[in-house]
């Protein structure tokens, strides 16, 4: 495979960061887009952290903020990921990827088009193979986690969370009113059931606590200052209690970065032999 691929990830969350570092790993060249203000939980190996902090490193690689073309162009020679705040995604038209991997994880398409890239990627429910993408990633886990899929969509988005160490849904942590966030512990802190996160400051200057349900580590946290709304996720806890778990792709996210992998170099195949 080319090192010199161009792959733009619309997304730079954890799952599109597991994705970024497993591209990167087998010498891709890398942008990534974000909005203005990301909300990521998972922030510690997360791309989207550059966003506020300039850079991030995730296992060994840089991620780096840049503003236009000639930015991009100096972090990807440096052997770095280029990371921009993009939401519509104009730098497609400028940078002209050769892949597009939409990694936003909203649930449904917000824009992908099969004809956006000579290989486009589509990563979790809202896409369907052979009509917005040529290829749909599973993210789902379970059996199928990381499964290429060429006809057809993932499977639809339930609204549960997978299961961890025997907790599905009680790992979430969510906001218990709207207003604006702020953290009381850090990332790889330890909570217990019951004890407070964070709070949200209400428009008018009142705090509500917002708690965890379940023992175990911070694994995700909002930054402070983001707003939210009442139910929105805010944070995670992993009931396995390993800290160390905090600063390492996940496995779902390696997964399905593995996924991408498989239909990049699939497609870029099947094309050579045809």
């Amino acid at each position: 495979m080319d090192r010199e691929k161009r792959v733009l990830i619309k997304g730079a969350g954890d799952l599109a960061t597991g994705i970024a570092c497993r591209l990167h790993n087998c010498g891709f060249s890398i942008v990534m887009t974000e909005t203005a203000v990301p909300t990521t939980v998972r922030r510690t190996v997360a791309f989207s952290r550059a966003v506020y902090e300039n850079e991030a490193v995730v296992e060994g690689i840089t991620g780096i903020l840049c503003t236009n073309l000639e930015e991009i162009g100096e972090a990807v020679d440096k052997g770095r990921i280029a990371v921009m705040v993009d939401e519509a995604c104009r730098i497609r038209s400028q940078w002209k990827p050769d892949i597009l991997v939409d990694a936003i994880i909203a649930k449904r398409n917000m824009g992908t088009s099969i004809t956006d890239a000579g290989t486009v990627i589509g990563v979790g429910p809202g896409f369907e193979a052979g009509t917005d993408c040529h290829c749909v990633i599973e993210t789902k886990r379970g059996h199928d986690l990381g499964r290429c899929i060429w006809n057809g969509g993932a499977v639809p988005n339930t609204g549960v969370p997978g299961m961890i160490g025997g907790f599905a849904k009680e790992r979430l942590i969510k906001a218990p009113c709207g207003g604006t966030f702020y953290g009381t512990v850090s990332i790889g802190d330890r909570a217990e059931a019951g004890s407070a996160v964070g709070y949200v400051e209400k428009e008018d200057g009142s705090r509500v606590l917002v708690l965890s349900e379940i023992q175990g580590v911070i694994r995700g946290l909002l930054q402070d200052g983001v707003s939210v709304v009442s139910g929105m996720k805010a944070g995670d806890v992993d009931p396995r209690d390993v800290k160390e778990n905090c600063y390492t792709v996940s496995d779902k996210a390696r997964a399905v970065g593995g996924g991408v992998l498989e239909a990049i170099l699939a497609l870029d195949h099947k094309r050579r032999e045809s």
